[in-house]
């Protein structure tokens, strides 16, 4: 479910984890298929890009929506493209010889900076709805695999540093945060 022109949107802010509390619990379901959420998926994609992303939940631009955008190279180096409205996950059985999990690094745009070796599924699916309420699904392998749990992950309200040990989420919050401590914990 490519989006003509999606990088048309404007690029708003990334909330950053603990400075809002959209970013902490789970978005509410969409139930307004309008003018106003393909503004928002178009905003999604731009605000993605302008921060070199490669997926994006929409609480991560601070809004209370089931909705999340993805730019995100698979197992096999093809793009996935694409966005769903009111995700549910899966986690299907690996295919031939794909392993049932990779431990690989792992970070995001609302903990800018450090990354963090975090074990996923090798593969994975999204069901959900387009822009008009319509059933869509992407099915992924890789690093696209894990950026679909990493944002529904997002709108369930878990960031992922929140899956490490506390110790070593607290590191990372605080290397985020910089010398000034500008991300709050």
């Amino acid at each position: 479910m490519r989006l003509f022109g999606r990088y048309d949107g404007v690029a708003r802010p990334i909330v950053t984890y603990g400075s809002n509390p959209v970013l902490h619990r789970r978005c509410a379901d969409v139930t307004a298929f309008d003018d106003g959420l393909r503004r928002l998926v178009l905003d999604m994609f731009a605000s993605m890009e302008a921060a070199d992303g490669v997926g994006l939940a929409a609480n991560q631009i601070g809004v209370d929506a089931r909705v999340f955008v993805i730019d995100c190279p698979d197992a096999e180096g093809e793009d996935v493209v694409g966005y769903v409205v009111n995700p549910s996950l899966t986690v299907p059985d690996p295919v031939g010889e794909d392993p049932a999990e990779e431990v690989t690094e792992e970070g995001c745009l609302s903990v800018p900076g450090p990354y963090a070796e975090l074990p996923r599924a090798f593969r994975a699916r999204v069901d959900g709805v387009d822009l008009h309420g319509d059933p869509v699904s992407i099915e992924a392998t890789g690093m696209a695999a894990r950026c679909l749990q990493h944002e529904v992950d997002h709108l369930n309200g878990t960031v992922y540093v929140d899956l490490l040990p506390e110790e070593q989420r607290e590191r990372l919050l605080a290397e985020a945060a910089g010398p000034g401590g500008d991300l709050p914990a």
